[in-house]
């Protein structure tokens, strides 16, 4: 591979970059963040969520449960669950509280999940009421455990938890948002000021000329700040700026007219 190909990256010139740059990547993020706080706390609309569990049990044997009872009810309650988000429980309820909205909006906000290996269904529902959620999944399990009792001709469904008032927004999560943007700010900031080192090849002190150059360093002269006082030949381009002479321009640089405070490097 060409050596010419190679691009070399001094972490430790990136972090000073990333020191020298601290005001601007604390800016950055803190913008960031406050866009993210400011979005999911006035312009995203909040929704609630609450969830009631159900247990239900397939009695074979008289009114006693056996061990193949609970085994056959744990393989059915994906069958419960296809039940329960059906057509029919579903539109039943869009109908009892007069939604505005179809089978398929409703379907995305009621969520069904059965856990491996149990015979508990967890039913939730999401909403912008959080009084409206708590009642469409009381509504939903009332209507569902009637239907499965009717399909599968099961003795009962059992409550294992009745649904529950949210008091806090299941979304937007405030905190996350806002830590999530400031993290975003602080990743962007970060890849701007890395990319603006990367892509800047000038030479500005003497150890870039031994480095990038392989020039050893002459002798330095002051920086021409006055425009009435620049050389004619080589001050008329590069006021107020470094610039880097070889040794055959010294004669050129008129050095009574250059402060003293600005330096210049004259290189090999």
């Amino acid at each position: 591979m060409d050596n010419q190909d190679v691009v070399e990256i001094d972490l430790q010139e990136v972090f000073a970059q990333m020191i020298g740059h601290i005001w601007f990547l604390l800016a950055g993020t803190i913008l960031a963040a406050l866009a993210g706080f400011l979005v999911s706390f006035f312009l995203l609309t909040p929704t609630y969520e609450s969830t009631t569990k159900m247990v239900i049990l397939s009695k074979q044997n008289g009114e006693n449960i056996t061990y193949s009872d609970m085994q056959l009810g744990s393989q059915l309650t994906k069958d419960y669950a296809v039940l329960i988000n059906s057509r029919y429980v579903l539109e039943q309820i869009i109908d009892d509280f007069s939604l505005d909205m179809d089978y398929e909006g409703f379907f995305e906000l009621v969520d069904v999940v059965t856990p491996t290996d149990t015979r508990i269904i967890t039913v939730t529902v999401t909403d912008e009421d959080p009084v409206m959620a708590r009642d469409l999944a009381d509504a939903i399990r009332e209507v569902a455990t009637e239907h499965i009792t009717n399909v599968f001709d099961v003795e009962a469904v059992n409550i294992a938890e009745y649904a529950n008032l949210p008091v806090q927004p299941s979304f937007p999560n405030v905190r996350m948002m806002t830590l999530i943007g400031g993290l975003a700010g602080l990743f962007l900031t970060a890849a701007i000021v890395l990319i603006r080192f990367l892509m800047d090849d000038s030479v500005k002190t003497s150890e870039d000329v031994a480095k990038y150059l392989e020039l050893s360093t002459l002798a330095m002269i002051p920086v021409m700040e006055d425009e009435g006082k620049k050389s004619k030949k080589r001050g008329k381009e590069k006021k107020g700026k470094n610039a880097i002479y070889n040794a055959s321009e010294l004669r050129d640089v008129d050095l009574e007219e250059v402060e003293s405070d600005k330096l210049q490097e004259i290189v090999l």
